[in-house]
């Protein structure tokens, strides 16, 4: 169930047709999770199938709600974040269209502005992508 969908993008700085998540399904200690349904039509998705430039995305996308919802809650401006690295990259299966993807990151660690995050995509249990992510936050 989704903590929020309405204006998904007060949390992150993308804007259509580059959002690729479709809620935050939860924020808890150093775990975010977030649903995205595919669209046929979707700007990363080629014969039919979500394409490794839109997991990427997607994976720093659902980064960046987590730092966004925090900054809401808290009632501070949203910051803007950088990826400043991609580590390990793997994609295993590209989703179809038309299907509902969970994608879940942990903070792994973080020293000052920079940030630390292990990203995984799942589509019904089965581990689709995953990569580690360095992300910068300007105060």
């Amino acid at each position: 169930m989704f903590i929020h969908t309405d204006n998904i993008t007060e949390y992150i700085p993308q804007r259509p047709p580059v959002v690729m998540i479709s809620g935050l399904l939860e924020v808890k200690d150093n775990i975010t999770r977030t649903g995205l349904q595919i669209a046929a039509d979707n700007l990363f998705v080629e014969e039919g199938k979500l394409m490794p430039p839109g997991l990427l995305e997607n994976m720093a996308q659902t980064a960046a709600a987590r730092v966004g919802y925090v900054a809401q809650q808290e009632n501070t401006p949203v910051p803007i974040g950088f990826i400043g690295a991609v580590k390990d990259f793997e994609v295993f299966e590209l989703p179809p269209a038309g299907s509902f993807i969970e994608t879940i990151t942990e903070i792994q660690s973080q020293v000052f502005n920079a940030t630390m995050v292990a990203a995984k995509v799942m589509l019904d249990g089965k581990l689709m992508a995953q990569c580690e992510l360095k992300i910068f936050i300007n105060p």
